[in-house]
Parts: C-alpha cells; sequence; structure tokens
C-alpha cells in the first residue's frame, strides 16, 4: 500500500510539472487512462519551469484530492489536472494565473458525463446497484464543480460580475438538470461537491447584483429557496434575509413568482414589500423555534417594511410574540409604542411609555420621554404631562444633543400652547401663551429656520394669538422652506389673509396652490376656495366649487375602489366628503333654498348617520323652518355624539336664550362650555353678551367685554379655523 500511495503521489507530481512546464505526457505513462494528461504550453502564462515554483509549493490538500480521485477514477485527467492547479494558484492569490489554468477547462465537453454521473450515485443510492465504471467519480465530478466556482470567484475577483453569474449559473444547471427533484439528505458527504453547490447557491444572486441586473438577481433568489439544494438552516435564512433587503432597497419591483411554485391555495406576494415581510416573517418563526440564531437586523427591517405598507398592528403582533430575552424590554417597549401611536391608539401608546418612564425601568429615557410630550401635546386633556415630559427632557440633556435640545423645546411649546387653549383664567392663559412662544421662538433660533415643524406651529400660535403680521410673515417663510410642495401651508397663508380680510389675496393664493396641485390632492383647496367665496358673498360660485370637490371625491373613490383604505388620504377623504355636505347645507339655507338643504342633509346621513355635524344640520334645518324645539331636540342628539361640538353648544346656548324660560346659569353654560373649547369663538362671545344684556343689572360690564371680545374677534377672524 505504501509503495501504491507513493507511485500515485509521483505521478500527480508529474501531472503538476507537465502543467507548469509546458511537458506532455504520454499514454502510457499513466495508469490504465484512456485520456491525455497533456495540456497545452502554459509558460505564456507564468507557468514556466524556470521558476520551479510549482514544484517546489505543491499543495498537500490537492495531493489528496488527486489521490481520491485515482483511487475511484483510476486516472487524473486533463481537466482534473487543471482544476488542481487552478485551486493551487488561487489559493496562492495568483487570481489572473489561476484564470488562465480555468478557462482551458471545457465543462460544456464533460457537462452531459457529470449529469450522468450524480443521476447514477444518487439511484444506485436508492437502488443499491452497482457502480458503472465508465462514469466519473463523485470526487472527480466534486473537483470539476470547484474548479467552476473557483473561476467565479476569480472573476468576481477581477470585476467581471457578470462572468462570474454565468458559471455560477452552469453549476447549478448541471446539478439541477442531474437531479431535477433535488438533491437528497447527506448527498457528497464524503466530498465537497455538497460545499460547492451551497456555496454557488448563496453567490449567484450576489454576483448578479453586483452586475447590475436585478431581476436576475430576483430570479436567482426565487430559485435558491424555492429549489431543494440540501441547504443547512443558516444558509437558508442568510439568503432568504438577503433577498428580502434587496427587494425592500433594490429599487426594482419584483414580478411574481413562476406559476410552477404557485400551489392552489397558497399566498403569492403582490409586490416587493408583501414578498419581503413574507420572508422577514419566515425567520422571526426560525428564530422563535431556535433553529437559527437570533438578528436584531430582521426586525429592524421588518418593522421598515410593515411600517411602508401602514400594517403597524401586525409589526406590534410580531413584537409581542418574540421571546422573552430576545428583545431587550425597554426597547420592546418603545418600539411597541411607536406601533400604536402609528395605528393611533394612543392610550395604548401612552401607557407603554408609562411604564418604560417608571423608575424602576428608565425614567431618563430621552426618546420616550420625546414621544410622551408628542402624544400629551396632540391631546388638550394631556398638555400639562406633555409639558412636563418635554421640561425632564430638557433637564436631562443639558446641552447633550442639540437637535433632541430644539425638539423637547418644539414639544414644550405645543404642550403649553395646548395648555393655554383649555385654561380656565385669562392670566393663566396668556401666561402659557408667552411661554409656548417664547419655547418655539427658541427651537427656532437654534434651526435658524429650517424646521418645517417649528416654523409652522410659530405661525400657528401667532396666528391664534390674533398676531396676524407675524403669523403672515413666518406663513411666507414656510411657504418658501418647502417650495409651495405642501398644501398645508398654502391653505394656512390663505387662512391668515382671510383673517386680515384680504379674500381676494387670499382666493388668489389658493388658485395659484391648484395650479401646481394634482387632482387627487386638491380636495383641502376647493374647500378653502369656497369658504372664501362664501365670505365674499359669491354663494353660486361657492356651491360650483363644492360640486367640484365632490366630483374629485367620488370620482376617486370609484377609480380605488376596495384599496381605498390603503391610500394615504383615505380616511381624510371621507371625513372632507362630510363636512363640504354639511357646507353645502349651511349654504342653501342662506340662499333660503331648504329644499336644497334637505337633499344635501340626506347625503350627509348617508355617508355618515350618526354624526355629530348631521344632527348640527338637521338642527339649523329646523331652525331655519322656524321650528326651534325640534332644532333644540338635535343639537341635543348631536352633543350625546360628541359631548365637545362647539357648534353645537352654542347652538344649543342660542335657541334655548331665544325660547326664554330657562334658567341664566343653564343657557351660559353652553357657551361658556364652547368658549372652553374654543377661546376665539365670536359667536359664543356676541351670545353670551346678549345673555348678559338681558339679564341687566351687574351683568352689564361683563355683557360689554363680551361684546368688546366677539367684535375683535370677528375682525381677526379666518374663514376657517387655523387650525
Amino acid at each position: 500500500m505504501k509503495e501504491k500511495r507513493s507511485f500515485i503521489r509521483s505521478t500527480i507530481r508529474s501531472a503538476m510539472k507537465c502543467l507548469c512546464s509546458g511537458e506532455q505526457l504520454r499514454a502510457d505513462e499513466m495508469i490504465r487512462s484512456s485520456e491525455s494528461l497533456a495540456t497545452k504550453d502554459c509558460s505564456a502564462s507564468g507557468y514556466s519551469s524556470q521558476n520551479g515554483e510549482g514544484e517546489r509549493r505543491i499543495d498537500t490538500g490537492n495531493i489528496e484530492e488527486a489521490e481520491s480521485s485515482l483511487r475511484e477514477g483510476a486516472c487524473l485527467n486533463y481537466e482534473e489536472a487543471r482544476a488542481l492547479l487552478g485551486r493551487l494558484e488561487y489559493q496562492r492569490g495568483n487570481v489572473e494565473a489561476a484564470l488562465r489554468v480555468f478557462d482551458g477547462i471545457d465543462i460544456s465537453a464533460v457537462a452531459p458525463k457529470m449529469k450522468m454521473s450524480i443521476a447514477r450515485r444518487i439511484d444506485r443510492r436508492k437502488a443499491r446497484s452497482h457502480w458503472d465504471a465508465s462514469l466519473m467519480s463523485l470526487h472527480a465530478v466534486g473537483l470539476l464543480i470547484e474548479a467552476v466556482y473557483l473561476k467565479a470567484r476569480a472573476l468576481h475577483d477581477l470585476g467581471r460580475f457578470k462572468e462570474a453569474a454565468q458559471e455560477c449559473s452552469t453549476i447549478l444547471d448541471i446539478v439541477e438538470s442531474a437531479v431535477p427533484e433535488g438533491l437528497p439528505e447527506n448527498f457528497g458527504g464524503d466530498c465537497k461537491l455538497q460545499e460547492t453547490v451551497s456555496k454557488t447557491v448563496e453567490l449567484l444572486p450576489e454576483l448578479w447584483k453586483l452586475a447590475g441586473f436585478a431581476h436576475e438577481a430576483m430570479s436567482s433568489y426565487r430559485r435558491a429557496l424555492l429549489r431543494h439544494w440540501n441547504l443547512d438552516a443558516e444558509s437558508i435564512a442568510r439568503i432568504q434575509k438577503e433577498f428580502a433587503i434587496f427587494l425592500l432597497y433594490g429599487g426594482c419591483e419584483a414580478s411574481p413568482p413562476d406559476l410552477r411554485f404557485q400551489m392552489d391555495g397558497s399566498f403569492v406576494p403582490k409586490n416587493n414589500i408583501e414578498e419581503a415581510i413574507l420572508l422577514l416573517m419566515i425567520l422571526l418563526r426560525k428564530f422563535a423555534l431556535k433553529k437559527v440564531e437570533w438578528d436584531q437586523s430582521v426586525i429592524d427591517h421588518l418593522s421598515f417594511a410593515l411600517s411602508m405598507s401602514g400594517q403597524l398592528k401586525s409589526l406590534a403582533n410580531q413584537v409581542e410574540e418574540l421571546l422573552p430575552g430576545v428583545l431587550d424590554r425597554k426597547e420592546r417597549y418603545y418600539t411597541l409604542a411607536l406601533c400604536y401611536l402609528g395605528e393611533n391608539d394612543y392610550c395604548t401608546a401612552f401607557n407603554l411609555l408609562k411604564k418604560l418612564l417608571n423608575a424602576k425601568e428608565d425614567p431618563d429615557n430621552l426618546k420616550a420621554l420625546l414621544l410622551a410630550s408628542k402624544i400629551c401635546s396632540e391631546n388638550r386633556g394631556y398638555a400639562e404631562e406633555g409639558a412636563s415630559y418635554a421640561r425632564r427632557a430638557l433637564t436631562n440633556l443639558q446641552g447633550i444633543c442639540d437637535q433632541m435640545e430644539i425638539v423637547a423645546n418644539c414639544l414644550l411649546g405645543i404642550s403649553l400652547s395646548a395648555q393655554a387653549r383649555s385654561s380656565a383664567s385669562d392670566s393663566e392663559r396668556v401666561s402659557r401663551q408667552c411661554e409656548a412662544l417664547e419655547a418655539l421662538e427658541s427651537a427656532e433660533k437654534k434651526m435658524q429656520g429650517k424646521d418645517y415643524n417649528i416654523i409652522l406651529n410659530l405661525c400657528l400660535e401667532n396666528a391664534e394669538q390674533r398676531k396676524l403680521d407675524a403669523a403672515l410673515s413666518y406663513a411666507k417663510q414656510l411657504l418658501k422652506l418647502e417650495a409651495g410642495s405642501n398644501i398645508k401651508g398654502w391653505i394656512l397663508l390663505a387662512r391668515i389673509l382671510s383673517a386680515q380680510k384680504r379674500f381676494a389675496d387670499a382666493e388668489i393664493i389658493i388658485n395659484a396652490a391648484l395650479d401646481q396641485t394634482g387632482k387627487w390632492s386638491q380636495g383641502e383647496l376647493l374647500r378653502s376656495k369656497a369658504k372664501i367665496q362664501i365670505a365674499q358673498g359669491q354663494l353660486k360660485n361657492a356651491v360650483e366649487t363644492y360640486t367640484q370637490l365632490l366630483a374629485i371625491i367620488q370620482l376617486k373613490t370609484k377609480s380605488f375602489g376596495a384599496g381605498m383604505k390603503y391610500l394615504k388620504g383615505g380616511k381624510a377623504d371621507r371625513s372632507l366628503e362630510v363636512d363640504t355636505w354639511h357646507d353645502l347645507v349651511h349654504v342653501y339655507l342662506s340662499m333660503k333654498q331648504l329644499k336644497d338643504a334637505e337633499g344635501c342633509l340626506s347625503n350627509l346621513k348617508l355617508i355618515c348617520p350618526y354624526s355629530a355635524s348631521g344632527w348640527h344640520a338637521t338642527g339649523q334645518l329646523y331652525e331655519a323652518k322656524g321650528l326651534l324645539k325640534e332644532s333644540l331636540g338635535a343639537y341635543a342628539k348631536a352633543l350625546d355624539v360628541e359631548p365637545t361640538h362647539v357648534p353645537s353648544l352654542v347652538s344649543t346656548g342660542v335657541v334655548l336664550r331665544q325660547l326664554g324660560g330657562r334658567p341664566l346659569p343653564v343657557v351660559r353654560s353652553f357657551l361658556t362650555d364652547a368658549l372652553r373649547l374654543d377661546r376665539t369663538n365670536h359667536v359664543a362671545w356676541f351670545n353670551l353678551g346678549l345673555l348678559y344684556k338681558a339679564d341687566g343689572g351687574r351683568l352689564v360690564l361683563e355683557a360689554a367685554e363680551c361684546f368688546k371680545a366677539a367684535a375683535f374677534l370677528e375682525e381677526t377672524a379666518p374663514v376657517e379655523p387655523f387650525r
């Protein structure tokens, strides 16, 4: 056996020398070989015998590989010898030299024999039949497959990505053609064939991406996942993750999977995001079952995908299903709070943040403090808590991060502004308003007028305090900052101009915005235009504008159908339609066209039968007919639906005053409740003044103050509320 082994080694070394020196080895010098080990002269490729490098540095692993081939196949043929030498050169780092050696292998010529050898090997394992000696050994097949793989790696190293991808495709085509049903378990365990196939499956899509062929990359990913390549769990997980990342950020829309892979009743992704979500959720399931190790980036990518598709509740469910210890508890609370906030579940989001900010958890968590402040600032009832959270954040920052300090000051200003609007006393309200402006101006000073949200809130705060010149300046700055791309900026500018009674200028602004806005996004602009026309007494023009608005909403609904809920403005459009019919009821009542008003009211109730605005419009219709008691009942129903509906509170107070017979405190309570919710409602102030005046006596001074406030507010009232 020792003599045989020595003879094999000497034969291999002779082959290596032959390849390095350009000599040819005659057939009778090989052991029972029908094929020549001869090769073309490689001296031009840097393999001359002058340096003797090939002889001095023969790799032991290559020799052992060749020994195995000789033992099984009784020969080392031309292609196998080149495969061994090419591997040796590649391992040494001689990429170009290795590529020239690999180029001498005509894989297409031996591919049929390789396919047959793989297929027969599998059949022999299944049926335990005898091996056909005329076929290649599995070691030899593995050696040639590895040569093609290393050639692809060499091409990759040289930046020839497309050619490298084609070489990898050749490997997979050979294996797939030999075993269409997929590789069996433990196939090629005693050689490198399985290992090389696994590496090729992972490498191919990466090469197509580097070459700039996005669709080919997607096809390669699907081929890797849908075919049975006998990959280990970690390899499959890596491929799934990389495919999901490419689908999310690759910038190319994927076509649906091949029909032959779509089983009846199975879920077929409709777009990139759906397919990426499916892959990432499969990975999360594997993590839960501990089939693969946890990877934090998977939940990050899933968060992005579900956020982009508007499925934040699904993301919350996935986070909640993660096993304890996988995700840090503080991070879990914060992520869940973001999810529920995105789904407008403010209560759940706020409760999660309070748990996070508990003394036992992380009371100084800056992100949680700022998010809690943001939630509270959007709910007037929690404005005081919002200001408290913002102040805590500012205390903890102490110059650590200017950007977070700016955000904290902005949120403090918004919370103080909300506090001011619900303040019981005038002195408290004025104090809060001053503090709000101070906080917002501090944030704006550090941002140097470059933050949209800060400028917007400064504009709104000045407008509500009736500092219209300052508000107008900020509105123009806002429009310039956004280059006219944001509809809110145009509408706010028009409202400020209408508060200055510059209705013609306000309408010009709205028309300019309409010219720059697509049809689907013109709804709010058209409603503002109609309001401006009503303020100018152009009621017929306003009706035409409202009709145009309703036509756009109807067309949009029909165009998108059931998919409307996925549109960003789906819910807003429904609310806008309700408001439009409500406005039309007012317009027709002003024009004394009661039948038209009734028709609009019917359409309003058809869309939203139990809305507060619908019952309020019903009450106004009764008022126009002189049915005060019936109108009072309609307003009561509106308040049952929405106790804080300011127009219904004001109308109830007005009707009760007209009917008489009710105690002054009862009537006054409706008007004061309305003013507590909206201090700028001039109609409520005026009717409260009338109520005090009718009572006479010591309330005359209060009546005068109410009339003074009503006159000032009416002179500076916009056609629509600033907020």
